[in-house]
């Protein structure tokens, strides 16, 4: 395996001057490495920040903040579990051998590092279209596998820049997609909306996920964010390989969970108990139910019925169909817990943050001040920001807009603005500021072996270079 050459790009030549949002990319990295703290910390930071604005603009008492933070813990359990599961069945299906050996095959493609971070960006994008939690874990696995296959074959890949394109699911395309918790939150019966009298019934996914408003954003999103991805990258002789953030002892020994799915037909089972707990029979009849069970939801109800409930059970079931035998299938959950186990520990915060921001005011004041501000033609951008802004503070796109989504709601009728609209304009905030909370990185973190701060530099250059383009498609863009 032959080292990478960081000095010179190619036969011998000078490496060419950076271009300026190369360096300005790489100046933003620097100052974030140096100053960002870890993402716990991030967490508590953000609680004190919201603690002390309660007190000075909502006139709350430090033991009523106190209060309201404790009971906010507990609010979103139910929530927090689907959230949970859509990251565990992404992850389980990522790390399937056949899924883990199409990836690796990809990374052979690009030419140089510039390429191999557009792979990866527009990859992970995609995927985040179909399920969050699929493209959260598959960018990671993506990311990394690049940069060993960069390593191995002296290409110069910024490996920084790999991550957060990896991450760019999260941080762009997935609040408007199959697994988008405000629509599909919309599209539930019996939701809290209808419950409180703020809509009359469900939002159907046609006038969200499925509208040309959403789906035109998307799509002009991956490229626009594809073209901002190369023109970051560092130029050959100025990038960091993984080497520098793996060790690299470690690096080509699979200790990913990636290893083949034992063949049923080799391994012997003693026992009756042993038999049944890996009978591809029972394990595939079930996943088949399950299976069954979507497409006729689907083909009654049509894409309407696609709903958070509805991406979870199509998920769980579709990894057992996959794995077929139900011990293996167990045991790829306890791998996937590990990759939950820091949004597991900083939920709760988050959700004690948006219990003070809610109890208090705070959040009604955000949103009915920059509603009060917007015009029926500027109101997307307005929606946009104060996603934007709760999410900072709050980042569970289901959970904020539980607390946001009333006064979007609200104004958007005051305003004439389809719901629909309005709610894709606010999940574009949600996303789009996902590029500066490290609170959904942390399974990617774990996976690419890198430190929030060590490529939140280039997601922040990233949430930046997006801010102009996604104020003007938003309004631009016919509903």
């Amino acid at each position: 395996m032959a080292p990478q050459d960081n000095a010179v790009s190619g036969g011998g030549n000078e490496v060419p001057s950076p271009g300026i949002f190369e360096r300005a990319g790489k100046g933003l990295a620097d100052v974030v490495e140096r100053w960002m703290p870890s993402p716990f910390l991030f967490a508590i930071i953000l609680s004190y920040i919201v603690f002390v604005a309660g007190i000075v603009f909502e006139g709350s008492g430090p033991v009523e903040m106190t209060t309201y933070w404790f009971d906010g813990f507990w609010l979103f359990l139910a929530f927090a579990m689907q959230m949970t599961l859509i990251l565990m069945t992404g992850f389980v299906l990522a790390y399937h051998p056949r899924i883990n050996g199409l990836l690796k095959r990809l990374t052979e493609l690009p030419n140089d590092g510039k390429q191999a971070i557009v792979l990866v960006g527009v990859f992970s994008m995609a995927v985040a279209w179909i399920h969050w939690g699929f493209s959260l874990i598959l960018g990671a696995i993506f990311a990394r596998e690049m940069g060993k296959t960069a390593y191995r074959n002296g290409i110069s890949a910024h490996y920084p820049l790999l991550c957060v394109a990896g991450y760019m699911g999260l941080g762009l395309t997935w609040h408007w997609g199959l697994s988008a918790s405000a629509p599909l939150m919309l599209n539930t019966p019996g939701n809290e909306f209808i419950e409180a009298g703020v809509v009359d019934g469900v939002i159907p996914a046609s006038e969200t996920i499925f509208s040309s408003y959403a789906i035109l954003l998307t799509l002009t999103s991956i490229v626009v964010a594809a073209i901002f991805l190369y023109l970051l990258a560092p130029t050959a002789g100025r990038t960091r390989p993984i080497t520098e953030f793996v060790d690299e002892e470690n690096l080509f020994e699979d200790g990913s969970g990636s290893e083949a799915v034992p063949d049923g037909g080799s391994e012997t089972f003693d026992t009756p108990a042993e038999k049944i707990d890996n009978s591809r029979i029972l394990g595939g009849l079930i996943a088949l139910t399950g299976v069954a069970m979507v497409v006729y939801l689907l083909v009654n109800d049509g894409l309407d019925a696609w709903n958070l409930n509805l991406v979870n059970f199509a998920f769980l079931f579709a990894g057992l169909l996959v794995f077929m035998r139900p011990a293996y299938y167990r045991e790829k959950f306890g791998e996937a817990a590990k990759a939950a186990a820091g949004i597991i520990l900083l939920f709760p915060f988050f959700a004690g943050i948006q219990g003070m921001m809610n109890a208090s005011g705070l959040s009604s004041t955000i949103a009915e001040g920059l509603f009060a501000i917007s015009t029926p033609e500027t109101f997307p951008i307005i929606a946009w920001v104060a996603g934007g802004i709760v999410n900072m503070f709050v980042p569970s796109g289901g959970g904020e807009w539980i607390v946001l989504g009333p006064s979007v709601i609200e104004a958007a009728d005051g305003h004439g603005v389809p719901i629909g609209q309005a709610t894709i304009a606010y999940a574009v905030g949600d996303a789009h500021t996902n590029l500066l909370n490290p609170f959904w990185a942390l399974p990617l973190l774990a996976i690419t072996g890198i430190k929030a701060r060590e490529m939140f530099g280039y997601a922040i250059a990233m949430l930046i270079l997006l801010t102009p383009f996604l104020a003007l498609a938003l309004v631009l863009i016919p509903y």
